[in-house]
């Protein structure tokens, strides 16, 4: 039998996810239904605490990317946590780009994110896309692979 805590957190999972496939610049006052205000969000690039500055790294993305978006594609629930599972599309530089990766959530007792962790390979995902980045990452990735 599910506890209602369990189902809670599964009901929050859920309508993150779905928050976050709907996302857009307009939606995006309503990130404190889903967060607590003190949570604390990290990823490759940015580590903050507070609603407000998560929003600022949304506001970010959708200012420097082209046609963002998320679809979720797994889900785990465990006790007061998640991890959810995403492919983050855009289009950089006029280049479609998929950059895949997950999120480590934690929830409060109201079914809010106290923390986000956000995981994904930024070298293999974007900078290997890039010009000349790109042509030195996978030269590197050549001559580390135990593969060849």
């Amino acid at each position: 039998m599910t506890n209602p805590n369990q189902r809670s957190v599964n009901d929050a999972v859920d309508a993150l996810a779905d928050f976050y496939q709907a996302l857009t610049p307009a939606s995006l006052v309503r990130l404190g239904e889903f967060y607590a205000p003190d949570a604390h969000f990290k990823d490759p690039f940015n580590e903050v605490i507070g609603v407000a500055a998560i929003r600022r790294i949304f506001e970010h993305m959708f200012a420097t990317a082209d046609s963002p978006r998320f679809v979720v594609t797994s889900r785990i629930v465990q006790g007061d946590q998640a991890m959810l599972g995403w492919d983050f599309h855009l289009r950089l530089r006029g280049r479609a780009l998929v950059v895949r990766g997950v999120s480590h959530l934690s929830f409060d007792a109201d079914g809010r994110v106290v923390l986000h962790r956000d995981y994904w390979d930024p070298a293999e995902e974007l900078y290997s896309h890039l010009p000349v980045i790109g042509a030195l990452m996978r030269g590197l990735r050549r001559r580390l692979s135990a593969t060849g």
